[in-house]
């Protein structure tokens, strides 16, 4: 035999006019896989149908392989799609010498192996792949497992082993694509690991083995591909366990292995051995086992902390120490109790309301009757029964319902903010079980998928073990999976079973674990007690240098000291350690605790404020931690969701235009109707409404068009005796319920659907409607039509859907009213409203009949079903009468825009991530003046993630150069969707999208999901140096929340899971303007001050004790007693910070409020930086020359009337009272509101230690605790030098800054200084004049901006819902469930 060929050789096309491009694939399987992974055709990581330039869409593609199959029948080839190449000539005959066929896919065949049944397997896999609706694809595009999900509609009649092969391979390719990573799968198409000729089949391509050995792996040259897929259908995962188990690496559903668990249905018993998780949830901080090591962590991750421990350490070392070995450790000790006190007490809110969700109401199913339990106690494999409006306890697959053809309802905005209600349906063989004795007899377990965070998908098996359903197997998928977290909506009840519970469900494996948060303030402040600390260490080993030299020098003059021979290095190092403590509170020990209960106060002043208290809900705001409070005065971008945040999530029809004429539920008296010059002008209500339709010449217009309303949409009713008019509407779209309230508001009642009909009591009148067809809505179409047979036997088409489609398939050129239409369409946007255009037309019988038969066939296409569906529908919605146009209000919360609108003038930069559709969010964005009217829109939906990358650089280009489009470069806003967002967040885009982001003045992300809303504060959070606020209030929101610098939940209607995760929680969206403006504003000054002051007050006093050494030869001498040192920092100057860090305001708040561009001095950092805390630290330098010098010289030969001198400890006391009277001089300078506690935290300080010192001195030294003090007060209060030295040095102090802060003031003005004489002359604003102009502007604008583009918002969704409304009939009595 010669030698095995190198190489073989594939021609792919990419396009009709494109080259055709050459693949090499070694027969070494490395070579094979490398030359595959480089080829063009390889698109990222993924393996494409087509080249990335290919544009064709796949029906063409699959018109174009089926002409070359008919060529190559013809011509009698049996090679794959196309035509065989031209041959490789070998020296050994035995391998066959004809080349590869034509393909488009990383498997072939070869030609002299060839057979009709393999052909015709891998073109059905071609075809079907490229069947897929690729419109439908999830936002990140197509992954390598997307690519591979192969049709699996295979006709049953067709039901030889072949087809069976078929489907299996199929379905195991599908099933492999969650839990194998992509470039392991993509390596498992190329190579099968061991390099072995068996595994190459007839392709002469490796191919990965699957289950028990291999799925095509198998076949032999001399055997058929439908031989070997036959004989390896048993090892493809739908064998036996015991075959299964004996391959080598099993696969999906093999019942072993490591790629899906089993999940016994209502046994726990079996499902024990498993050990899942529990249901219990928790989003606090802190547990038992954590509290100690997460604490210290945090609390050492302080450098304040970590040097006084030190200090604390070298303290007790004997020999060292000037001062007592307890003063720092005893203080540090009580800091971190403190401290740790205070985080205990948040973290238990935390476990509490974790608690009361924990403990919320399950019903589980107990041998045949259903059983309360609270949530924690669910288990994987339980039984539910979830009644409608309830929200689902763990991640459960659908059993039944009370619904028809087991389908239910749920609202997932609190998943993934999208307000649509969602359909599920459970499989038909599951659907009869109706009642708990049913559910008793279901026998047998669930393969499923292990947890993930993919909200959007789900694979998995249920095997029946007898019982009604027999013994069968039944596959899985996301259309049976009810997600924790969502909410059961008009649906009675559902029975499920639980797959997932507690942190492994798909919504807690969105979430990310509760972080440690560290403010802007607090890593500056850490960053200068290292400089300090270096000061310290510098001062320290210039005073140990100082001892040393001076020590050495004159060693002869001082034999009455006790100075140890030798070892000279180790005295060295004991005095650098002894002027370490003298100098350690340079650094002050009480700082930390100082700050957290200054941030405590100040977190309680936030929940008691009445301002920020919801009524409606019995809601207060809440901080949640106070450890973030400053934080809130320096946010430069806010990340908001929309539904539930901006806007209640609620519809209401409030407006129409009929015939030209406008009807409101609700008239002001200014827009009343009335006729001037024979024209109608303003607005009728709908009390005149109904007397128009009885008694005008506009009736029948108005008659059709609430007939319209009432018939046209996919709502089901059901009755509900506690729901208005006794009737409930089940809508997958909010807009289409609030359109049918509409109509019911009319007297348009719609009570009645079945299958083929609809009935609806028209003014008191039943009128029963078919529905003989419906052309579904989708955001290509941006319409949805209605083709009924009325009660009179006329067929009309009913359309309603965007102005812009709407307006084009109308008959003729101008309809009599489409100008008036147009006005009251822009009147409707400038108040926020969604707007609709209604149309119809009368259709004959005949057009109908032809149109039907083309519309089935349509319906039945294997190929591009939708496309054809659409195409179809616009056969019959043409030469339309237009009869006018609905406004619905999607309510934004109160003051939302006003809200906005001021946070925009505090120089705070808003982003819009939210997973509802784009429309709706722009429209949005216009009412709650996110988006001014002036902005352009930088829309980008873009497909790829080279398209992606294109249109960000050109749009940043544009802007950098300032020319090439019509943008206001000063106004943009950016749009962008979710899939387009997925391909900015990469490496090589994120930059471009972040740049451009940042240009912009708003920022809206459509249809993301949880994970792209953390991802997006993350890469804003990574590169930019700016404070960001996350706000949500659903679970979908968590993870935005814990990811941003703050984070700020609401309690609203999608439940507490955000407000429980956030930082702070208030109820409603404009309470955030005065937890920023106000409460921020004032947090971070005070702070800011709070912090400064303690710094400077112990510098004062700690740098006298280096100056003191300069004057003891650096002995380690301490000026001052130890205790009074330790009681300076704790009794004596406690009291001054704290009464500026909870009371001081530099402005009030109406001020703040009436001025947000005072909230840009925070975001500056204007009160906090480095250049501040060396300022105070100077000036705190320069006191204490002051102080200690001119202290000296006023006490230099201080000889008392007797002939006696005070001594070292009343020089001590002098210069201390001196300093203390300084420092507390300086709080009161730097403070800008007295209050009663400023006067007993300044005068009262000073005060206390006048009544201290006496008697501490007659107390301690007969404690035995400190002698120092004894008979001191004798020669202190009547000495003339002490009260000359507390008066003099002190002013002489505060000269100079009294002098600058006049100078400041007078000179160097800050905007606040103005504000602050505004505030106190209370001089007039005469703003609102320049408001109501601003008004005029903004109007104008918004019309300009209609004018140019307009658009719509409407929520439905897209397909299925004819199917739905044809399995309802509400005249049936729904099943109890019981």
């Amino acid at each position: 035999m010669g030698p095995k060929p190198e190489h073989f050789y594939l021609t792919a096309y990419g396009g009709d006019d494109e080259p055709e491009e050459e693949l090499v694939l070694s027969g070494n399987t490395e070579t094979s896989q490398r030359s595959y992974l480089h080829s063009p055709l390889v698109e990222d990581d993924s393996i494409s149908v087509h080249q990335p330039q290919s544009r064709r869409p796949a029906h063409q593609l699959s018109v174009r392989r089926a002409v070359e199959r008919e060529r190559r029948d013809a011509a009698g080839i049996s090679g794959l799609y196309g035509e065989p190449l031209e041959e490789v000539e070998y020296e050994d005959d035995s391998y066959d010498r004809t080349s590869f066929t034509t393909m488009s896919k990383p498997y072939g065949k070869h030609a002299g192996f060839g057979d009709s049944a393999q052909d015709r397997i891998m073109e059905e896999l071609d075809d079907a792949h490229l069947n897929r609706d690729h419109a439908a694809r999830p936002s990140r595009g197509p992954s390598v497992y997307q690519r591979m999900q192969f049709n699996e509609e295979v006709e049953d009649e067709n039901d030889t082993p072949l087809r069976k092969a078929s489907l299996l391979l199929r379905r195991q390719l599908s099933k492999r694509r969650s839990y194998v990573p992509d470039n392991a799968l993509r390596r498992s198409l190329l190579n099968s690991g061991s390099g072995s000729s068996d595994r190459y089949g007839d392709t002469g391509i490796p191919l990965q083995t699957m289950g028990g050995g291999g799925l095509v792996g198998h076949a032999r040259h001399n055997g058929t591909a439908g031989e070997a897929l036959a004989n390896s259908a048993n090892n493809v995962g739908f064998a036996d366990d015991e075959a299964a188990s004996a391959t080598p690496g099993p696969a999906f559903g093999s019942g072993s292995g490591d790629n899906f668990r089993i999940v016994h249905i209502g046994n726990r018993e079996s499902n024990a051995q498993y050990k899942y998780k529990h249901n219990r949830v928790s989003t606090a901080k802190y547990n038992l086992l954590t509290f100690l090591p997460k604490f210290f962590f945090e609390q050492f991750s302080k450098y304040a902390n970590v040097f006084f421990l030190f200090t604390g350490c070298i303290q007790q070392i004997n020999g060292v120490s000037p001062t007592s070995r307890w003063t720092t450790i005893v203080p540090l000790a009580v800091v971190l109790a403190a401290t740790a006190a205070k985080e205990l007490v948040e973290d238990l809110k935390r476990h509490r309301s974790d608690a009361d969700m924990n403990k919320s109401k399950a019903r589980v199913l107990i041998g045949t009757s259903f059983e309360e339990k609270a949530w924690r106690d669910v288990e994987v494999g339980d039984i539910l029964r979830v009644q409608n409006k309830e929200a689902l306890p763990a991640d459960v697959v659908l059993l039944s319902s009370s619904e028809p053809e087991a389908m239910c309802y749920i609202e997932t905005s609190n998943l993934d903010g999208e307000t649509n209600l969602k359909v599920k349906q459970a499989l038909p063989e599951t659907a009869k079980f109706l009642t708990p004795a049913d559910l008793a007899d279901l026998r047998g377990h669930m393969k499923t998928e292990l947890p993930n965070d993919s909200l959007y998908t789900f694979e998995g098996t249920l095997v029946s073990e007898g019982g009604k359903i027999g013994y069968k197997e039944l596959p899985l998928d996301p259309t049976q999976v009810l997600l924790r977290g969502a909410i059961l909506r008009n649906t009675d009840w559902i029975y499920a079973v639980a797959v997932f519970t507690g942190h492994e469900t798909k919504l807690m494996r969105n979430a990310t674990a509760a972080p440690i948060k560290r403010t802007n303030v607090e890593k500056t402040t850490n960053r200068q007690i290292v400089f300090l600390f270096i000061i310290l260490i510098l001062l320290a080993v210039m005073s140990a240098l100082g001892s040393q030299i001076m020590t050495s020098r004159n060693r002869s003059q001082l034999s009455y000291l006790y100075l140890p021979d030798g070892g000279g290095a180790t005295t060295f190092v004991k005095n650098i350690l002894t002027f370490i403590i003298l100098y350690n509170n340079l650094i002050p020990i009480s700082l930390i605790v100082t700050m957290e209960i200054v941030k405590f106060q100040q977190a309680q002043l936030i929940n008691a404020d009445m301002d920020m208290y919801d009524e409606g809900s019995d809601t207060a705001a809440l901080a949640r931690t106070s450890s973030l409070v400053e934080e809130l005065g320096q946010v430069e971008y806010i990340f908001s969701d929309k539904t539930g945040t901006l806007t209640c999530n609620i519809m209401e029809f409030r407006q129409c235009s009929i015939g030209g004429i406008m009807y409101s539920d609700v008239v002001e008296a200014s827009k009343r109707a009335r006729i001037v010059d024979g024209e109608v002008i303003g607005q009728y209500d709908l009390a005149q409404l109904k007397d128009h339709i009885a008694n005008s010449e506009r009736g029948p217009m108005l008659f059709e068009f609430f007939q319209l309303l009432a018939t046209c949409h996919t709502v089901i009713p059901e009755r509900q005796e506690a729901a208005e008019g006794g009737i409930e509407y089940q809508a997958s779209s909010p807009d289409e319920g609030a359109l049918v309230k509409g109509a019911a508001l009319a007297d348009f009642v719609f009570h009645t659907r079945k299958p083929r009909s609809i009935s609806v009591n028209v003014m008191g009148v039943d009128m029963e409607y078919e529905v003989l067809n419906i052309n579904e809505f989708n955001s290509t179409r941006k319409r949805m039509s209605a083709l009924l047979r009325c009660p009179d036997g006329s067929i009309k088409m009913y359309c309603k859907g965007a102005d812009t489609v709407i307006f084009e398939r109308l008959k003729g050129e101008d309809s009599p009213f489409l100008q008036t239409t147009l006005k009251h369409l822009e009147e409707y946007a400038t108040e926020g409203l969604r707007t609709l255009c209604i149309a119809m037309r009368d259709i004959s019988e005949d057009e109908y009949r032809k149109w039907s038969a083309m519309h089935a066939k349509a319906s039945t296409t294997l190929t591009n079903r939708q496309q054809e569906l659409d195409r179809v529908a616009e056969l019959i919605e043409r030469d339309m009468v237009l009869l006018g146009a609905t406004a619905i209000e999607d309510k934004l919360q109160d003051g939302v825009p006003q809200t906005i609108y001021t946070l925009a003038q505090a120089g705070i930069k808003i982003w819009v991530l939210t997973g509802d559709r784009q429309e709706t969010a722009i429209n949005i964005g216009y009412s709650c003046k996110l988006i001014q009217e002036d902005f352009s829109l930088i829309i980008c939906n873009e497909t790829t993630h080279w398209e992606t990358k294109e249109f960000l650089q050109k749009k940043l280009d544009a802007i950098r150069e300032g020319h090439g489009s019509n943008i206001d470069f000063d106004s943009l806003a950016l749009i962008i969707d979710g899939r387009s967002l997925d391909f900015a967040l990469e490496k090589d885009i994120e930059l471009l999208f972040l740049e451009l982001a940042t240009m912009c003045k708003a920022v809206i992300c459509c249809r993301v999901s949880p994970l792209q809303k953390a991802l997006v504060v993350k890469l804003v959070k990574r590169r930019l140096k700016a404070i960001l606020l996350a706000i949500g209030d659903g679970a979908n929101d968590v993870s935005m929340i814990q990811a941003a610098h703050v984070g700020v939940g609401i309690s609203g209607q999608e439940g507490l899971q955000a407000a429980r995760s956030a930082d702070f929680a208030i109820a409603q969206f404009r309470y955030l303007r005065k937890l920023l403006l106000v409460h921020g504003a004032w947090s971070y000054h005070r702070l800011s001050k709070m912090i400064l002051y303690s710094f400077y007050k112990n510098i004062t006093l700690y740098i006298t004790q280096f100056w003191y050494a300069l004057f003891n030869v650096f002995s380690g001498q301490t000026v001052y007693e130890s205790w009074s040192i330790t009681f300076y920092t704790v009794f004596f100057t406690a009291l001054p910070p704290f009464a500026i860090g909870v009371f001081d305001q530099f402005l009030n708040a109406r001020s703040l409020d009436r001025y947000p561009e005072m909230y840009k001095m925070g975001q500056r950092g204007v009160f906090f930086n480095v250049k501040a805390f060396w300022g105070w630290a100077i000036n705190a330098f320069y006191h204490s020359v002051i102080l200690f010098f001119l202290g000296t010289t006023i006490l230099f030969n201080d000889i008392e009337s007797d002939g006696l001198v005070g001594g070292q400890w009343v020089y001590g006391v002098i210069i201390y009272t001196s300093v203390l009277t300084t420092v507390l001089l300086k709080a009161a300078l730097i403070t800008n509101m007295w209050t009663k506690w400023t006067v007993v935290a300044i005068p009262g300080s000073l005060a206390l230690w006048f009544i201290f010192l006496p008697v501490y001195s007659f107390i301690a030294p007969k404690l035995h605790t400190s002698t120092e003090y004894d008979g001191i007060v004798s020669h202190i209060y009547p000495n003339v030098r002490f009260w000359l030295a507390i008066v003099l040095l002190p002013v002489l102090c505060m000269t100079r800054d009294y002098g600058y802060k006049f100078l400041k003031r007078m000179y160097f003005t800050q905007p606040y200084h103005i504000v602050q004489e505004i505030q106190k002359f209370n001089i007039p604003d005469y703003r609102p004049r320049m408001e109501r102009f601003k008004k005029a502007v903004h109007k104008v604008r918004l019309l300009q901006r209609l004018r140019r583009t307009r658009g719509y918002a409407f929520s439905q969704n897209e397909g299925g819902q004819e199917k739905i409304i044809r399995a309802y009939d509400t005249t049936m009595q729904k099943p109890s469930g019981y």
